[in-house]
């Protein structure tokens, strides 16, 4: 009678399969995907690694590495990803949220004079609602808009605030950025498309094949969205009340002359990310 397969020996095998494959973090990603198969947290496996692995958690996580051998992302895979902290689903009218994205949260929370204060935050191009989450959480008292031009991605938003029991603070609507909106904010937020038509050619497959092209796409130039939002900030931002932009490499002095245009006072240089891109723009209406 053959052994039952472990926990520890499909996790090598999966690793395994996903180095051959040319995976940058085969371990890392067996790990997770294995962990999501099994229902458990990724730490728990070590723990559990001589524990037999039943035979439909070994097909999914089969099922899993085949995919991530293809060449889909593993937070696609899993449906799910962490930011700020918060854990957030994903559906096919989402981006997957990324760390670049928390330099945004950052340079809003840092402009804020005082984070418990009942302020009004709208987000615009919401996705998977992930900047309104994180700064819901940390400005314990304000309330928040989130919109959407996909109404698949405002429903991702809607369950994801509704999962970390934002509901209560928080509204999401489906529209062309704030065009149906009076204002009167104290804070808008945006990470909305700023892809090249041509550069979305140039993609990798994992983005490229994978996110809603609606969520990345924005025309020759990559500023037809920052156009339309930054056309309509005099009316969205209450006199003394902020916005923050996320940036595409190389476009902080297009959007900042955008932005000027509309009649917001630029803040300074954009905050920098991580790998030191300028990309959250700041400003303000005086």
């Amino acid at each position: 009678m053959a052994e039952a397969l472990t926990i520890g020996t499909l996790r090598r095998q999966m690793a395994a399969s996903l180095a051959a494959a040319g995976v940058e973090t085969p371990d890392l990603d067996a790990r997770l995907l294995l962990a999501q198969a099994l229902d458990c947290a990724p730490g728990d496996l070590l723990l559990r690694a001589e524990a037999p692995v039943p035979p439909e958690a070994e097909a999914t996580a089969r099922a899993f590495t085949k995919r991530r051998a293809g060449g889909e992302p593993v937070a696609r895979i899993r449906g799910r990803r962490e930011f700020w902290s918060l854990d957030l689903h994903l559906s096919p009218d989402t981006l997957v949220p990324r760390p670049d994205t928390e330099t945004l949260v950052e340079a809003a929370l840092a402009a804020l004079p005082d984070r418990s204060a009942p302020l009004s935050i709208l987000d615009l191009g919401t996705g998977t609602g992930a900047i309104l989450a994180a700064l819901l959480v940390e400005c314990p008292n304000a309330t928040g808009i989130a919109v959407d031009r996909s109404e698949g991605a405002a429903l991702t938003a809607r369950a994801n605030l509704a999962r970390n029991g934002l509901t209560a603070r928080a509204h999401v609507l489906v529209g062309d950025w704030g065009t149906a909106l009076a204002g009167g904010f104290d804070l808008v937020v945006s990470n909305p498309p700023y892809i090249t038509s041509s550069a979305m050619l140039d993609l990798p497959a994992e983005v490229r094949l994978h996110d809603p092209h609606l969520a990345l796409e924005a025309g020759a130039d990559g500023l037809l969205a920052y156009e339309a939002i930054a056309a309509d900030l005099p009316r969205l931002v209450r006199r003394g009340g902020i916005a923050v932009l996320e940036l595409g490499e190389g476009q902080e002095a297009a959007v900042a002359a955008l932005v000027a245009a509309a009649g917001l006072e630029v803040a300074g240089p954009a905050r920098r990310d991580l790998s030191g891109i300028p990309r959250a723009l700041l400003a303000r209406r005086g």
